[in-house]
């Protein structure tokens, strides 16, 4: 019996541990695509080092989640509430992760188009505004996992929906340009890609509500049936 207390001691210290990790590595993540956006118009190349520089910052802080998430398991053979806590920030490091990677592919993509296309600008406000709706959904998603608040998250699918249908509008908006001539192809593929890797940034924010809902209530949500949209650009899920 006595044996047992410095267990669970040892065992609530290595979650406190875990949990102020992946708190760390959610606010790198959300930070990294909050420049991203911010640099939308401007483009330059020192920031899109310091979204390199967080990128890293955020993978090498996940290396170090799955270690004690590993040995949390193997030293303490943790279970129910516990065990759910543990698997669950460790999928979830995952889409920081990709959140990081995504913003780094959207800054590259960002001085490219600055590069090809000189002083010029391509307007573009549903792009502005997807780039909202997705921190917006990253935050929703990361404040649900630091206050344990799965009801907050329940219907953040519905604004995935939003970002699924600002793309579609980005998309075609993009390819009649290209096609009326009026926008170079190279520029206009570059913005297609920002708008692509902002639809996949809010699926893993989705990801990410799913897994605190399952963490917090040992309950897995139910997947929404999913619409086809007309002309919608095709697209993948990111898979929970």
């Amino acid at each position: 019996m006595r044996s047992e207390v410095p267990q669970r001691k040892a065992l609530a210290q290595g979650l406190d541990r875990l949990n102020e990790d992946v708190r760390t590595l959610a606010d790198l993540a959300e930070l990294s695509i909050r420049k991203a956006m911010d640099g939308l118009q401007r483009a330059e190349a020192a920031e899109a080092e310091e979204v390199a520089t967080l990128d890293r910052e955020i993978y090498a802080l996940q290396l170090a989640v799955e270690k004690t998430s590993v040995d949390l398991i193997a030293l303490h053979a943790p279970v129910a509430r516990d065990l759910r806590t543990i698997t669950t920030c460790l999928e979830i490091t995952t889409d920081l992760d990709r959140i990081g990677r995504y913003a780094r592919d959207i800054t590259e993509a960002q001085v490219e188009a600055r590069r090809l296309q000189g002083e010029q600008r391509t307007q573009l406000p549903d792009l502005s505004r997807m780039g909202d709706l997705t921190i917006h959904m990253v935050d929703t998603a990361i404040r649900a996992f630091v206050n344990r608040d799965a009801e907050s998250v329940q219907d953040i699918s519905q604004f995935d929906d939003s970002v699924d249908n600002l793309y579609d509008s980005v998309f075609h908006e993009l390819i009649a340009a290209m096609k009326a001539g009026t926008l170079n192809p190279e520029i206009g593929v570059r913005y297609v890609l920002i708008g692509r890797y902002l639809e996949r940034i809010s699926d893993h924010a989705v990801n990410i509500g799913k897994r605190v809902v399952y963490m917090v209530t040992g309950e897995q949500p139910r997947r929404a049936a999913q619409v086809l949209r007309p002309n919608a650009p095709p697209r993948s899920e990111v898979t929970p």
